[in-house]
């Protein structure tokens, strides 16, 4: 049997660190878990108390859906100027800036009045996350590099792990009969809290840094991964928020077993990012992306189709398990790709990919005019197929990797620092 190039044994990592990680090291990569996690955290304390906040507020779901799009917004510009900052500062002196940012633009929403307090609110909370992301994923490059082995996929388990205690510590101050107000700032509290302790840990920059004249033109490398990243992550837009809705209105499900759709793309995605990086520790990231979107696109097509909801809740859960490795792969290429412009690629590929998040809704929601719900989620499956098609893209190149000549060992096999 002749074995694909993405699962031929000289294309998986073959070189492994020939000492234990550092104390130094093993410290890094738990800081990188505890951000990922808070950033999570904060952002999913702001979810629970949407209906609050737009209650506060006075005003409507279409309003709310416009300002969501400040949101987004300025999440976008965050990137786009922290990857650049990262570079020359390093992630040790982004990344706390970065969730202290984060942590106190949390009150703003609580304590807006109308829909212009709001947007502003939304807008900086949109800034400070994008700029946590990109530096902390920047961080994330740093630890995998000198672990030597796929660490990235379980950093962005924490990031969903961090939503699930938001919606537990939510729901338990909504049972006090607390304010959004006094929960976000309670959180904000907790967030620059944690930012600050956790800061020490964070690794050192190596003290290299790439000329200006390099970091100017966007290499053809991350252009593809940025749209692949626009993609996979506007199909995973599309389960955020029509997953619920096509149990509910294509198969007619009571509203509780409807949010069991959400739930189980939610739960499959974690789990299976929990289990990707020893996934592609022996696959290699090709396969992951190749098997994961394609394995994701019979899922979504298997849910659209479904003739019951025991058949569609299974179908979610597969898309959710097959789109779980894919965003760190990708993610992990950028950084990977040039040490030196670690941040600002990470960046470019995110804020592409966080645009694609946004784009989810707004793409499905005007083709439900013209056809049933369940038909749009082609689109997403036919985006899936893609991004399966193009992942030879991650196959590194020899320059990714000094002193190999092969190619093949790709961006983990470097040793600890």
């Amino acid at each position: 049997m002749t074995r694909t190039p993405e699962t031929a044994p000289t294309q998986r990592p073959t070189q492994r660190p020939t000492q234990r990680p550092t104390r130094r090291l093993r410290a890094g990569r738990w800081a990188t878990f505890v951000y990922f996690g808070l950033n999570g955290f904060l952002l999913g304390m702001w979810i629970v108390h949407i209906p609050g906040v737009e209650h506060r507020t006075g005003i409507d779901h279409t309003v709310l859906g416009w300002l969501l799009l400040l949101l987004g917004a300025g999440a976008f510009a965050g990137m786009r100027i922290t990857g650049a900052l990262t570079d020359r500062a390093g992630p040790r002196t982004v990344v706390p800036v970065g969730a202290a940012l984060c942590s106190a633009a949390l009150v703003l929403p609580g304590l807006a009045w109308n829909a212009w307090t709001l947007g502003a609110a939304l807008l900086v909370l949109g800034a400070g996350t994008g700029c946590l992301n990109v530096s902390m994923n920047a961080h994330a490059v740093q630890v995998e590099r000198g672990y030597g082995r796929p660490v990235m996929s379980a950093f962005h388990a924490t990031f969903s792990i961090g939503g699930v205690l938001a919606s537990l510590a939510g729901a338990r101050t909504l049972g006090w009969g607390w304010s959004p107000a006094a929960t976000l700032t309670a959180a904000a509290a907790l967030g620059i809290a944690v930012a600050a302790a956790t800061a020490p840990a964070l690794l050192r920059p190596d003290g290299r840094r790439a000329p200006a004249k390099e970091r100017r033109a966007t290499p053809r490398r991350i252009r593809v991964l940025a749209v692949l990243s626009l993609m996979v992550l506007l199909c995973e837009g599309v389960a955020n928020d029509w997953s619920t809705l096509h149990l509910r209105d294509t198969l007619d499900a009571p509203a509780a077993t409807a949010a069991l759709a959400y739930g189980a793309f939610a739960t499959a995605m974690t789990a299976g990012r929990l289990l990707g990086d020893r996934v592609a520790a022996r696959f290699g990231p090709v396969a992951v992306l190749r098997y994961g979107a394609a394995t994701a696109a019979l899922g979504l097509a298997a849910a659209a189709l479904a003739p019951t909801v025991p058949a569609a809740l299974l179908g979610w859960a597969v898309f959710g398990a097959g789109l779980s490795g894919c965003v760190p792969q990708l993610f992990s290429a950028a950084g990977h790709h040039d040490p030196d412009a670690a941040g600002a690629n990470v960046s470019r590929v995110a804020g592409l990919g966080y645009i694609g998040i946004l784009a989810g809704p707004a793409v499905i929601g005007p083709m439900t005019q013209v056809m049933p719900l369940n038909l749009t989620f082609f689109l997403p499956v036919a985006l899936c197929a893609a991004a399966a098609c193009a992942a030879g893209v991650l196959r590194p190149a020899s320059r990714d990797v000094p002193g190999r000549r092969d190619g093949h060992a790709g961006e983990h096999a470097r040793r600890p620092s």
